[in-house]
């Protein structure tokens, strides 16, 4: 099982898309300032999750959100 992801940042106020398929571990890794480009947005709190099968799917989907992201379609998540 993998998931697609979005976090957000207050401090930043930015979001982050990703995939994993560990994402409790992930995410652990974000909020502990161990991902190079989430380190300076600690602490990330998740807004939006979804589950696929494969990881060809996840990172395909990633790359959809990533694509319109900050327009309607990425509002309507």
């Amino acid at each position: 099982m993998f998931v697609v992801y979005v976090l957000y940042s207050e401090q930043t106020t930015k979001y982050y898309i990703g995939h994993t398929g560990n994402f409790e571990k992930r995410l652990r890794q974000h909020n502990q300032g161990r991902v190079r480009s989430t380190k300076s947005g600690v602490p990330w709190n998740l807004v939006y999750t979804e589950d696929y099968a494969t990881k060809h799917e996840a990172y395909r989907r990633e790359l959809q959100i990533k694509s319109y992201k900050g327009g309607e379609a990425f509002k309507k998540l």
